[in-house]
């Protein structure tokens, strides 16, 4: 079964001939090569280019190792450009050819040469986007499965079954194809062994392996929870009796989130629009590699759904912030007190700007206006939303808080427009 990936493949159509290296990142084994190799690929040869002036070089494949030689690419390029009209350059894991900026940047000048690169490192890749290609690079974002591409796949099943097994196993492309669970398992957690971990030991020759494992073990643990990297480390000191430093944890930090496993979002205080140096959450890029870094031992549905909205809101192009609204408290002696109420996310896309809750159950009235205590002292007049888990049908209360199911957001782009 070939897996659609319209929005992916609609951009790459959008950007073609703009001057520009497309780079296309994301966690390996996400689907960055079939999309470009394949999908793109062979939409371009269906609207009429010419299948010798495509050019695809694998970089992971030994039979090309010579090609990760930064002159030797460049030559093997020129010997591939036939003539005058347009070809178009693929290469496939681009950070492992050293200088590999030079390589590119001696066609963004050529006008019959399109370039389009994958890479699996952000330090490596998006950092010089930005530097290195000096305006001249555009970075296409790509992650696992959502889960109305994942469902897409599914047949005979419903929508709830599909979502356990999507919370249970994520979305990467192998995984979903998969026929058996036990399958999905074991793909998955020597997908996390022996490529992810082992990519983060060679790549930056680790001195605590084995912290950097428990440490990303730790990180699983706490999704959707308030942490630094000075509480991961003293809970490493407590509960493993680990040496490792503070500033050890959080380089070890920046290496998971530059591998794309992890992504980091920032505490934002609503009132005084600012942010917070300190505290802020992790997300796991895919459930299914966060239950393998796990063993597949901790399923819990409330924080695994709230991860869930957040890799979908990032799938959407939303920056999103954890939400901190600052509120003055008097307790029955009348004595004032200061306290934080937390918005789950803060989602900003251009002039769009939504807080959103995500609440699995809420099944009293107490639980009902937990989730909504912080959008009474929001001042503002963007949109309030809370996410549920369960069927419900998409409503408005009477202060205006809009409550959808967490199907009808993930398999409706609009839904929060409601």
């Amino acid at each position: 079964m070939e897996i659609k990936r319209p929005k992916y493949l609609q951009q790459l159509i959008d950007l073609r001939h703009n001057g520009m290296v497309k780079v296309i990142t994301g966690v390996r084994r996400c689907g960055k090569s079939y999309l470009l190799f394949n999908l793109f690929a062979n939409w371009l040869v269906s609207n009429g280019v010419d299948a010798e002036h495509i050019i695809k070089i694998d970089l992971e494949n030994r039979h090309n190792m010579r090609l990760r030689d930064p002159d030797a690419l460049l030559a093997y390029i020129d010997g591939k450009l036939k003539d005058n009209n347009m070809h178009y350059v693929m290469i496939d894991e681009v950070q492992m050819v050293p200088q590999f900026e030079d390589v590119l940047n001696s066609y963004l000048k050529m006008p019959n040469v399109d370039i389009y690169v994958t890479g699996s490192n952000a330090r490596l890749l998006s950092k010089d986007v930005i530097t290195e290609f000096r305006g001249r690079g555009f970075e296409v974002r790509v992650h696992p499965l959502s889960f109305s591409e994942f469902f897409s796949t599914r047949q005979d099943t419903t929508v709830e079954s599909s979502y356990m097994e999507y919370s249970m196993y994520g979305g990467m492309p192998q995984v979903a194809l998969e026929p058996s669970p036990e399958l999905k398992k074991r793909y998955l957690l020597s997908l996390f062994n022996n490529t992810y971990i082992r990519d983060i030991q060679q790549r930056y020759k680790l001195q605590y392996a084995e912290e950097m494992e428990s440490l990303m073990g730790f990180v699983a643990s706490s999704i959707g929870c308030i942490t630094t990297p000075n509480k991961l480390s003293d809970t490493m000191h407590s509960v493993m009796g680990s040496t490792i430093s503070r500033p050890t944890v959080y380089q070890y930090l920046n290496y998971i989130e530059d591998a794309f496993l992890i992504e980091k979002s920032l505490r934002y205080d609503i009132k005084g629009k600012k942010y917070f140096d300190t505290n802020f959450k992790y997300y796991f890029v895919d459930m299914g590699l966060r239950n393998a870094c796990l063993n597949f031992r901790q399923f819990e549905q409330t924080h695994i759904m709230e991860n869930i909205i957040y890799n979908e809101l990032c799938i959407r192009g939303f920056a999103v912030d954890v939400g901190v609204v600052p509120v003055t408290r008097a307790d029955a002696a009348g004595k004032r007190s200061r306290a934080q109420l937390e918005v789950d996310f803060v989602c900003n896309q251009a002039s769009r700007c939504y807080y959103i809750q995500s609440a699995y159950r809420i099944d009293s009235e107490e639980k009902m206006a937990q989730e909504q205590a912080s959008f009474s002292h929001i001042k503002d007049s963007f949109k309030r939303i809370v996410i549920l888990g369960e069927h419900t049908p998409s409503y408005h209360n009477d202060k205006g808080v809009l409550f959808i199911s967490i199907y009808d957001f993930l398999l409706n782009d609009n839904a929060l427009e409601w």
